[in-house]
């Protein structure tokens, strides 16, 4: 080769005399000569009669390590077959991968580990907040209502697990796959309403429908969950159109408070109107009912004198005239002459002087 004539033939950086290598001297076997690899047996050997002399006895069959590895696996044994269930949590054991039907309560339990392993699922009613709000700059919330208006929708799902066998083996990731129906389903019914309903109007029959449709979907599914109750927390418009649409909330609070009052000065009107219009049917019927009572009262008294007549024309004549006469001459200045006077002297009695001087004589 090229590099064996130089400097001795020590390989091509030389140095052949030293071991070789461009490191200098090469490595060496543990007792062997310069340059031999270590004896990988003599390695081995060595690290088992060290194992020996640590282990008492010498390394042979010792009764004392075999009660010691017997304890261990017995307390390895009852760590994994005894299990506590904690308050608000069921287990779920399983007898070769296949979940029994039963649950474990809460409390202290045995399970013929490895036979038999436990799955504990936590009962406990949970609560997921779904959309980030309107000033966090995330679009999780950002919905598009039924009158093609954006909302902003915050709210939350409270929820407890009902199957715990269900819920630990039919789905691979319950909460996850909650969180996404939850904000499906509330997209679906916002999409079918107007964005007045889930502003102000009707949020509860929206929190509602999605209750339902949640429920509806994770029974499909065999999930194991119950949905308790639907809180819609805060919807906003998204922060491009906030001023704007707060002046448009406020002009239709603005018409509704006309509105309103329109409507009291209506009803204050129409109710002072029923009130005139009452009075009046009132005083009609007054009015009615005492003409009524005078017509039938000066009819009967019409009926008596007629009888009275009938039984004596005469004294019924005779009265009646005195008192027709009574009535017409009672309030005026009278004459009286006499019949008696004789032929051509008319006696005169001045009452109507009379009556003058009486009277300027009271005062």
């Amino acid at each position: 080769m090229p590099w064996s004539n130089q400097s001795g033939g020590g390989g091509p950086w030389g140095g052949g005399n030293n071991g070789g290598g461009p490191w200098g001297q090469g490595p060496r076997g543990q007792g062997g000569p310069q340059g031999t690899p270590p004896d990988l047996e003599d390695i081995i050997r060595k690290g088992q009669d060290r194992l020996k002399r640590a282990l008492p006895g010498g390394g042979g069959f010792s009764p004392a390590i075999a009660g010691i590895v017997v304890v261990g696996l017995l307390a390895l044994w009852g760590f994994k077959a005894i299990y506590t269930v904690q308050p608000d949590e069921v287990g779920v054991e399983l007898r070769f991968g296949k979940p029994k039907d039963e649950v474990s309560e809460p409390g202290l339990h045995f399970a013929w580990w490895p036979i038999e392993t436990v799955e504990i699922a936590n009962t406990a009613e949970k609560l997921m907040n779904i959309g980030a709000g309107g000033g966090s700059g995330n679009s999780e919330g950002l919905m598009l209502s039924g009158d093609q208006n954006i909302v902003d929708v915050r709210f939350s799902v409270a929820y407890q697990v009902a199957d715990p066998g269900a819920y630990l083996f039919n789905v691979a990731d319950p909460d996850n796959m909650l969180q996404q129906i939850s904000e499906s389903a509330m997209r679906e019914v916002v999409g079918r309403r107007p964005a007045q309903d889930i502003f102000r109007d009707d949020r509860q029959g929206i929190a509602d429908d999605v209750r339902s449709t949640i429920q509806t979907t994770l029974d499909e599914y065999g999930s194991g969950l119950a949905i308790n109750a639907i809180s819609i927390e805060d919807v906003a418009p998204p922060r491009e159109v906030a001023d704007a649409f707060d002046e448009v909330q406020r002009a239709e609070q603005d018409e509704d408070r006309f509105v309103e009052e329109s409507n009291q000065y209506s009803n204050q009107k129409l109710g002072q109107a029923r009130g005139e219009a009452a009075q009046v049917r009132e005083d009609a019927a007054a009015y009615k009912n005492r003409v009524v009572q005078e017509a039938e009262g000066e009819a009967q008294r019409f009926i008596s004198v007629y009888d009275e007549y009938a039984k004596a024309p005469d004294v019924t004549r005779k009265r009646l005239f005195l008192e027709t006469m009574e009535g017409v001459l009672k309030d005026s200045d009278k004459v009286i002459v006499g019949q008696e006077s004789g032929q051509g002297v008319v006696p005169y009695l001045p009452l109507p002087e009379l009556q003058k001087r009486a009277a300027g004589g009271a005062n």
